[in-house]
């Protein structure tokens, strides 16, 4: 062996043995990431805070899975995903802080994920711009650390628009696939049509550049995640469109409809509006609102000057179509639908910002970089502001069931036990009891089968303000509740408890 041989060996040797810098680079591009998804989490645990209640909609998702309340009515339009996701905490233990604390974690690692799959795509500063926006946004906060499905419509969307673009960047690259295999399933999982919604322009875009394995990675990927939600609709349903029907008659029926307006709205922090009446935030709180698609736009102008242009058309198209039926064809509007827009949106916007930042020379930049800053902070002000109202107000709320609760147990009304007539799915949770309905959205039983059962178990209707009590129970005892009117079956005969 020659000298000069025996010199590159010993050299390859010695760098095989070293760590080559790629390696520092992805440990050091992560390490922020990582500190943004731990500022998140600890940020819906001391904002949000764990001893807030549970709402309506968690009320229904989690009651399915445990085993110390009775399974809520579970109409058309909702899926299992939430109810499985938090299967591991609820089947064992109804402690709320506990499940806050879970879905925390969870919420915040999903972050990380999420923005993992766009590495590369963007610089890591602009990821972490655009994860802090989106994680800074009252809706983000406030439905973070709760069992809601849009949050995770939202992570899903991110990851399997990431990898989708990183697979054509590198069709050799199979992790990629499997990302977008992973994220359309969660999305599905959550909500169906909001993840076909999502990738429409992903699925026209791999038919346009003849890309199968991308094609059958996003198809392979809702149908694992929709599975379960087809199944459901041929046993309980009879069919798939059957449900789809009811779903939209649930929804107000689906067709052209102006719900901008009802967004607007609700951005003040109502978690539904519906119907969305009232006068519209202060301009200070919608103002963030009108300046996203300006600098969508210019994310646009940057990215086809810079030549990078898919990393910044697809996702706004993706969130384009996302929030078209929430602005366009349901008839109301809670802010937390357009969850997955603004997560799409978040890093051409961030990327946008920092372009701001950065471009001008001289005099100009500092004076940019002072007006983009407090715009930044400005925003975040109104944020804080609006999730702090959003958290006072619905946690009151949920402690106004959690009393009523205790002043039926006093009444005699225990579980076993079902409860009817205004916000009797919450109340119902709260106090032990199952709930009926039998006429509207959650209609699940009859007048009939309502007295059948008062002759077993303590049976109430809730009448609300202005209300009237239905004429099957206008002969029983009425108590008073708060703005609540209570009428309680007579006691089930004896012996009549099975």
């Amino acid at each position: 062996m020659t000298d000069g041989t025996g010199a590159l060996l010993v050299g390859i040797r010695r760098r095989e043995r070293k760590p080559g810098p790629h390696g520092a680079r992805r440990a050091h591009g992560t390490r922020p990431l990582a500190a943004l998804a731990a500022a998140f989490t600890f940020a819906q645990l001391v904002l949000v805070r764990p001893v807030m209640g549970l709402g309506w909609d968690e009320i229904v998702y989690i009651s399915q899975v445990t085993s110390d309340h009775p399974a809520a009515f579970f109409s058309a339009p909702r899926s299992r995903g939430v109810s499985l996701l938090v299967a591991p905490l609820a089947s064992w233990t109804s402690s709320t802080p506990l499940l806050r604390v879970y879905l925390a974690l969870l919420s915040g690692l999903a972050l990380y994920l999420a923005l993992r799959a766009w590495r590369g795509l963007f610089p890591t500063r602009v990821l972490v711009t655009g994860g802090a926006f989106f994680a800074s946004l009252w809706v983000t906060l406030f439905y973070g650390p709760q069992a809601m499905p849009n949050y995770w419509v939202a992570i899903g969307a991110l990851i399997t628009v990431g990898c989708s673009l990183r697979h054509r960047a590198d069709p050799s690259a199979r992790g990629a696939l499997w990302g977008v295999v992973a994220g359309a399933a969660l999305m599905a999982w959550m909500r169906p049509t909001d993840a076909v919604w999502v990738t429409v322009p992903l699925f026209l875009l791999a038919l346009a550049g003849r890309h199968g394995r991308l094609l059958l990675a996003l198809a392979g990927g809702l149908a694992a995640g929709a599975a379960e939600w087809v199944v459901e609709a041929q046993i309980a349903f009879g069919g798939l469109s059957q449900r789809l029907a009811e779903a939209s008659r649930v929804q107000g029926g689906l067709g052209w409809q102006m719900a901008v307006d009802d967004q607007l709205r609700s951005l003040g922090g109502r978690a539904l509006c519906r119907p969305c009446t009232g006068s519209m935030p202060h301009p200070v709180i919608t103002l963030w609102w009108f300046v996203l698609p300006l600098l969508a736009g210019l994310a646009l102008v940057v990215a086809a000057r810079s030549r990078r242009v898919p990393p910044t058309l697809v996702p706004l198209a993706c969130a384009t179509t996302a929030a078209l039926p929430y602005l366009f064809l349901i008839g109301y509007a809670a802010p937390r639908f357009l969850q997955p827009a603004y997560a799409l949106l978040a890093l051409p916007v961030a990327d946008a910002l920092w372009h701001l930042v950065v471009t001008p020379r001289g005099r100009w930049r500092p004076a940019v970089a002072t007006v983009v800053c407090l715009g930044l902070a400005g925003h975040l002000a109104v944020q804080l502001t609006v999730l702090a109202y959003t958290v006072d107000r619905n946690t009151d709320s949920r402690r106004d069931w959690a009393r009523t609760a205790d002043r039926l147990h006093a009444l005699g009304v225990r579980p076993p036990c079902l409860l009817t007539g205004h916000e009797a799915i919450p109340i119902g949770y709260y106090t032990g009891c199952s709930s009926g309905a039998t006429a509207g959205n959650n209609e699940n039983t009859t007048v009939k089968e309502i007295l059948r059962t008062a002759d077993r178990v303590p049976v109430a209707t809730l009448t609300g303000p202005a209300g009237t009590p239905p004429r099957y129970a206008r002969d029983w005892p009425a108590h008073r509740i708060g703005d609540l009117e209570v009428r309680v079956a007579p006691a089930p005969r004896s012996g009549g408890a099975g």
